[in-house]
Order: C-alpha cells, then sequence, then structure tokens
C-alpha cells in the first residue's frame, strides 16, 4: 500500500488502482488533490484527467503535473460524449453530491467501466453511537460534525447495492474494506459486509 494512502486512511485507493488495466483512458471525477491519478500515472500508465470542484485541489494537481479542470460532478458530467473514457472513477464523493443517482448515470455512460468507492454509513460502529449517544456518528475515516461534514447523502452498502439495481448496472467486482484496509471475505451475505466494512469499492457496466 502507498504510504500516502496509509497516512490519509484512503485504503480504497489501492483497490481502486488495482482494477484499472494498464494504458486505460481514466476520468478521475472529484480527484482532490490528484493523489489517485498520479498512483495510477505512475503504477499504470494511464492517460489520467481529472475535474475537481475546489480551486485548491485544482492547483495541488497542476502543481503535480496533472490535467484537471474544474468543475461540479453535479452540473458538469453532462457535458461529456458517451464512452469518452475506458474508467470513470468516483472515489469517496458520491456520498457529497446533490444527486447521486444522476451522477452515477452519468458515470455509467462516460465510461466503459465506472470504479466507485464510499464510505458505509451501515458499519456497526456507526449503529452503535447513533443507539448509544444518540448522535450522529463520528469515525476516524468521517472525522466532520454534522453541521460541516461535505457528506450530505448517507449511503450504506446495501443501499448502493439497491441504486445499481435500479439502474440496471452491472456489478463486475465489489470489495468491503475493514478499518485496517483489509477485505472482507467476498463469499459473505450483503448484510455481513454492511455492518462490517467501513469502506466498499465497486466496479460497475452499464
Amino acid at each position: 500500500m502507498n504510504d500516502v494512502a496509509l497516512k490519509r486512511g484512503r485504503f480504497d485507493l489501492d483497490v481502486v488502482a488495482d482494477l484499472v488495466e494498464p494504458g486505460s483512458r481514466v476520468l478521475d471525477v472529484g480527484c482532490g488533490d490528484g493523489g489517485l491519478m498520479e498512483l495510477l500515472s505512475t503504477r499504470k500508465g494511464v492517460d489520467a484527467r481529472g475535474i475537481e470542484l475546489s480551486q485548491t485541489g485544482v492547483n495541488e494537481c497542476v502543481a503535480r503535473g496533472l490535467s484537471v479542470i474544474q468543475g461540479d460532478a453535479d452540473a458538469d458530467l453532462s457535458g461529456y460524449l458517451d464512452d469518452s473514457f475506458d474508467y470513470v472513477i468516483l472515489s469517496q464523493t458520491l456520498q457529497a453530491t446533490h444527486d447521486p443517482k444522476t451522477v452515477l448515470q452519468n458515470l455509467l455512460r462516460i465510461g466503459s467501466r465506472a470504479i466507485i468507492s464510499f464510505p458505509n454509513f451501515g458499519h456497526w460502529r456507526m449503529r452503535r453511537q447513533l443507539l448509544l449517544e444518540g448522535r450522529m456518528p463520528i469515525t476516524p475515516h468521517l472525522p466532520e460534525p454534522w453541521y460541516a461534514t461535505p457528506n450530505i447523502h448517507f449511503c450504506t452498502i446495501r443501499d448502493f447495492v439497491t441504486l445499481c439495481e435500479e439502474l440496471d448496472a452491472t456489478v463486475i467486482e465489489a470489495m468491503a474494506l475493514n478499518g485496517t484496509g483489509g477485505r472482507i471475505p467476498i463469499n459473505a451475505p450483503w448484510w455481513f459486509w454492511n455492518l462490517f466494512g467501513e469502506q466498499a469499492v465497486f466496479l460497475l457496466r452499464r
């Protein structure tokens, strides 16, 4: 696992990188500081492009020599043509969009494959905090209090699976990760993933 991902608790980044074929055309939506794009360019030799809402993130990406434009996943994906990329990636961002369903539809339209990672709000620690403390959960992966968090659509793994079914999206591969980045057994039922997975990564196609 790379040091940047480990330091930030972003165990999903290595999983996402492993799903991308070398030399692919990749669009990273909500690319932040460009860490994933840089990882994919170095490890897989991809042609990586990015779109990022914050000016700070765009500046950091440009400083790294990455091809990134400022844009909004909710408003600007409609301008991309169908099948423009081999992979479209949305890592830890879906829950911060205003219209997750439309965003996911656009990802599946723009890319031959879509890779989505997100925090699981159904994890047992979340449930325990709500049950015992009666307050919105705060965890190492979701450290902001309810009034400051960018997350506006709380989603569990089961919720995401249901959304994929509604959109008739095919799940090619899926993984749930625990708090140390370990993978929950792939043959475990969805309810087990929903209870013990802190993050999830899905590889989809339409």
